[in-house]
């Protein structure tokens, strides 16, 4: 039987990833991130280890010695951790961290990814265990949204589009065609209740996946934790990028999202 390892993070994909990696054929074999990753992936996957997320060289000892050639990541791993956490890099990690020209996301995970296949370990795309939960272009719910908030939609995409290509962040919120709020290293839901405390109301966010979007890593993902956030300072859409980025247990938000008038729309520029 193939192996594949899953490096773990937060939310409900790690699971979701594992499922329909075992409906493949594979064993799966998880490094659960301590304090980020579910305290149930152990029921999900073939085996587990718990691991500090700094512990780069202990992460990759464990997936050599469960002889794991294939990896995926999938989860989110706040950026956030290197700056106000005490969690202590190992000296792998901070040989890496200091071997960089810069803290983007996309340098990390790429130094990551090439570090993984120093030793062997080649890095899947995230997308190729989660196809069932890519974004579907239309609106999902059964509000839709106006043709002002779709305006806002078309005048927030080529920004956002733009702070994604300088790596910034993959989110942005809008009202009445001006900029609330861009997603920098707090994440898409701190960006949210931000901009939408500035917007007042009928804020739209727009999650779009960068224009050199690497599947292995940091896929645009949305859930019900985005959800609460929109919920929380009375967003009115969300607009999330079709085909490139994943809808986490869908039929439960959509459902969540009708109930408070929310308008969810996989949107396709072209």
């Amino acid at each position: 039987m193939k192996k594949l390892g899953l490096i773990a993070g937060s939310g409900a994909l790690p699971a979701a990833v594992a499922a329909e990696a075992r409906s493949a054929g594979y064993s799966v074999a998880a490094i659960a991130l301590q304090h980020l990753a579910d305290h149930n992936l152990g029921s999900a996957v073939d085996e587990i280890s718990w691991v500090s997320v700094g512990k780069l060289g202990v992460i990759i000892d464990t997936l050599k010695k469960a002889g794991v050639k294939e990896a995926v990541m999938a989860g989110k791993v706040p950026k956030s951790l290197l700056y106000k956490s005490r969690i202590v890099p190992d000296l792998r990690a901070v040989k890496l961290l200091f071997s960089l020209k810069d803290r983007s996301d996309d340098a990390i995970m790429l130094a990551i990814t090439n570090e993984l296949e120093k030793e062997g370990i080649r890095l899947l795309k995230t997308t190729d265990f989660c196809k069932g939960l890519l974004t579907q272009a239309g609106v999902l719910t059964k509000s839709k949204p106006t043709e002002a908030e779709m305006k806002d939609i078309a005048f927030g995409w080529e920004i956002a589009k733009e702070i994604g290509r300088l790596d910034i962040g993959q989110t942005i919120v809008v009202k009445d065609r001006a900029v609330m709020a861009v997603e920098a290293i707090e994440g898409t839901d701190e960006a949210i209740k931000r901009g939408g405390k500035l917007a007042g109301s009928g804020a739209v966010v727009i999650k779009i996946s960068k224009p050199q979007q690497d599947m292995r890593f940091d896929v645009p993902v949305v859930g019900e934790d985005t959800l609460k956030a929109m919920i929380e300072v009375k967003a009115r859409v969300l607009a999330v990028e079709a085909h490139k980025s994943i809808l986490v247990v869908r039929d439960a938000m959509v459902s969540h999202a009708d109930k408070a008038s929310i308008s969810i729309i996989g949107y396709d520029r072209s």
